[in-house]
């Protein structure tokens, strides 16, 4: 018998996050993708000319493993990085049309896989959850 009589908020949010996670790197890979690729694409797609401490700081890693990631992406062709010519110190990373292409491709991806988690869900019942994440948030950082 637990002290509960319903799972902990913490435990079922937890558990849920893991599997869509799961599910949703799962769908970025079939695309010919994963999750840190995408949110580095996306990361370089959303700002002009970022560089690499802007981009570690939008996906919420360390530089040291942005940079392990933009060694591959750049050995793979998806995209270019050069000194910024103000500042010799910063590399500015754009993407190459193999990685415009990509972007594209998992970005229809997210598309389909974010329409699969909507799916019964109107739009009031999103906004509700969307409020009660915040909500747990706020509970965790205060």
């Amino acid at each position: 018998m637990t002290p509960f009589d319903r799972p902990p908020v913490g435990m079922n949010l937890g558990r849920t996050a893991k599997l869509v996670a799961q599910a949703f790197d799962a769908a970025l890979v079939e695309a010919g993708g994963t999750l840190p690729v995408w949110l580095t694409l996306l990361s370089v797609k959303s700002s002009e000319l970022a560089n690499q401490r802007e981009l570690a700081g939008m996906i919420g890693i360390q530089g040291a493993t942005l940079t392990h990631h933009l060694n591959a992406m750049e050995a793979q062709g998806l995209l270019t990085r050069r000194r910024d010519p103000v500042n010799r110190r910063v590399h500015l990373v754009e993407l190459t049309e193999t990685g415009e292409a990509l972007f594209e491709t998992l970005r229809q991806a997210a598309l389909v896989f974010d329409k699969r988690l909507r799916k019964g869900l109107s739009d009031e019942r999103l906004a509700e959850f969307a409020q009660v994440l915040a909500a747990l948030r706020k509970n965790v950082e205060s």
